[in-house]
């Protein structure tokens, strides 16, 4: 079964940092982007960051250029967003995501739970 569960989201002021995690199992991990998603209050789903399978190749939205770094460590089949410089307009819930190849079903989406980011003072 692929599980992923992000963890790490809290209350933090503007200027502040955190960092997300996204443990996940069920698949090999090594093999596979990964994605980091947000979803801000009475918006609709935003693409945040994404990581190629080896790790050398992150990607940002440019709202966040300079502020996020995506990482992965793939002995341990987590990504993580480290969030430094946050602003309000960084107040979503962040989810990670991945998209496998199941043999019969061709490309299948998987989502984590996500996890609340709040940023105010």
């Amino acid at each position: 079964e692929v599980q992923l569960v992000e963890s790490g989201g809290g209350l933090v002021q503007p200027g502040g940092s955190l960092r997300l995690s996204c443990a996940t199992s069920g698949f090999t991990f090594s093999t596979y982007a990964m994605n980091w998603v947000r979803q801000a209050p009475g918006k609709g789903l935003e693409w945040v960051s994404g990581i190629n399978y080896a790790g050398d190749e992150p990607h940002y939205v440019d709202s966040t250029k300079g502020r996020f770094t995506i990482s992965r460590d793939n002995a341990e089949s987590t990504v993580y967003l480290s969030m430094n410089n946050l602003t309000p307009e960084d107040t979503a819930v962040y989810v990670c995501k991945c998209v496998l190849n199941m043999k019969g079903w061709g490309r299948v989406s998987y989502w984590g739970q996500g996890t609340q980011v709040t940023v105010s003072s």
